[in-house]
């Protein structure tokens, strides 16, 4: 799992006892998730067909860096099963956990699904090839 995308947790992302608002949590989850497996697939016709059930385990609060680890779990012929961990930056204590979301590439005309053409060995090799390029020394 890499961790390449962050937040600051702002005041208007806060719920009554003044932590990150499980709603705000979510939309940011669908949101990296979405533009990870749209970096994967290569493609922006996407939707979100599912997303497990999360669990908070700790909260955020105001002032928090949040990061977002990405993975792909499986690829199937029209969707891509990816996971996002939640974490404090700081901490590394986990906030939150979505273990199974769901993407399926559509045409942008009829909203049907339609096959990626991709295979896991294929995401893997990209992935690879893309870390090496931000010179992070995640190869």
């Amino acid at each position: 799992m890499h961790f390449l995308s962050r937040r600051l947790v702002m005041p208007n992302d806060l719920n009554y006892a003044n932590a990150l608002f499980g709603g705000r949590a979510l939309e940011w989850i669908d949101e990296e998730s979405a533009i990870y497996a749209a970096c994967q697939l290569e493609t922006n016709s996407l939707v979100t067909k599912h997303m497990s059930a999360i669990a908070f385990e700790s909260p955020a609060l105001q002032g928090d860096v949040v990061e977002f680890g990405l993975t792909t779990k499986t690829v199937g012929r029209t969707s891509i099963t990816v996971s996002c961990l939640v974490r404090n930056k700081a901490t590394k204590t986990t906030i939150c956990l979505a273990d199974d979301i769901v993407f399926v590439q559509i045409d942008p005309k009829t909203h049907r699904p339609v096959p990626h053409g991709k295979t896991m060995d294929m995401l893997v090799e990209q992935t690879r090839k893309e870390l090496s390029t931000l010179n992070l020394g995640l190869q």
